[in-house]
């Protein structure tokens, strides 16, 4: 506790120094150097009134417990039970503390780029792809995020091959980062005649989306070609070369778009969905050198390893990561994801707190 004190004390005496560098006129005219100070000084001053709100608890609960060896035998009870309270709100905000001082996750405030792919299950699969899509829009608007579709390969029953997406806004990575891997789904599909239920997946990719300076792409390393637009089946929706497939020939990534009319715009799409793999591929690499491993996010699409199973028969969705088991699928797939999402960051936060991580 002491140690914490300490570290908390040293955070309270920047967050003056700053504040006051924040008032200085030659820091007020560097817009980069401004905006860096107050991003800090915002982080800060979160820690900051938790300490003071910690240090009110401990001089309250202090003065509680004097007043129980002080006060008349028909007034202790009561000053037990505010000394009991006092020792919650303590204990709940040293840990709220103790969260804050956690390292910050190095894409916490990016935005997301979310690929979608129908795997096990033929066009069952695609069809769940599409239900997961409709239900991460609804989420995002929610939680008052902006979705943008990107990308879509439409299949024969209206289903998605693959979807691409973006979601944009405050803590859209926290979010969603969670729900990459493989999703699994239990019901009786719409092709199905006899009523029985058949077990498919979609896999789920999160990438924090990478501004340009992040990822330095050489254009000599890139393979561009141009091709035609086509719909489901592979019938020609477009009567010229406006889809774009890029190649990034050192790593093997290929990313394709072709929804916009023009090939520039496509271009464009491609390029930011490839910075994107490519910022991600390299934190991976990072994070494999520094722990010894690496955790793919969606394995080989198996069913088997499903990270969460949506059952339709039993209006049931269950986390398998953190066993988690709620029964209001039908709520779930209509955007009301917020449940599942604080306890996966909370299930986070302990981890990080305990040391464990993997």
């Amino acid at each position: 506790m002491a140690d914490l004190i300490t570290r908390l004390e040293g955070l309270e005496r920047e967050f003056h120094e700053v504040e006051a560098r924040l008032g200085d006129p030659e820091i007020v005219s560097d817009q980069i150097k401004f905006v860096e100070l107050s991003k800090r000084y915002r982080d800060l001053q979160e820690i900051v009134e938790n300490l003071n709100e910690l240090r009110q608890a401990e001089g309250d609960l202090e003065a509680a417990r004097e007043l129980v060896s002080a006060s008349e035998p028909a007034e202790r009870d009561a000053w037990r039970a505010e000394v009991a309270d006092l020792e919650v709100s303590v204990e709940r905000l040293t840990e709220e503390l103790k969260v804050l001082l956690l390292p910050a996750d190095p894409n916490d405030g990016r935005n997301v780029i979310i690929e979608i792919r129908g795997a096990e299950g033929g066009e069952e699969a695609n069809l769940f792809a599409r239900d997961l899509f409709n239900m991460y829009r609804a989420f995002a608007d929610q939680l008052g995020l902006t979705a943008k579709p990107m990308s879509a390969a439409i299949s024969d029953m209206g289903g998605y091959s693959e979807v691409t997406f973006s979601i944009s806004g405050d803590r859209a990575w926290s979010r969603f980062k969670f729900e990459a891997g493989v999703h699994r789904v239990q019901r009786v599909p719409v092709t199905e005649s006899q009523g029985r239920i058949h077990t498919s997946s979609a896999t789920v990719v999160v990438l924090p989306e990478a501004d340009e300076v992040d990822v330095s792409i050489d254009p000599n390393d890139l393979q561009i070609d141009v091709y035609r637009s086509s719909g489901p089946g592979g019938q020609s929706v477009n009567t010229t070369d406006s889809a774009v497939r890029i190649t990034h020939l050192p790593t093997g990534v290929v990313v394709a778009m072709q929804d916009e009319k023009s090939q520039i715009q496509n271009k464009a799409k491609a390029l930011q969905v490839l910075r994107s793999r490519l910022l991600k591929i390299e934190q991976d690499r990072h994070e494999a050198e520094a722990s010894g491993q690496r955790r793919a996010q969606i394995g080989g699409g198996g069913r088997s390893e499903k990270i969460r199973t949506y059952n339709f028969k039993e209006n049931r969705v269950s986390d398998h990561r953190i066993g988690l088991t709620l029964y209001n699928l039908d709520k779930v797939l209509a955007g009301d994801l917020k449940e599942i999402s604080d306890a996966l960051i909370a299930d986070d936060r302990a981890k990080r707190l305990s040391g464990d991580s993997n």
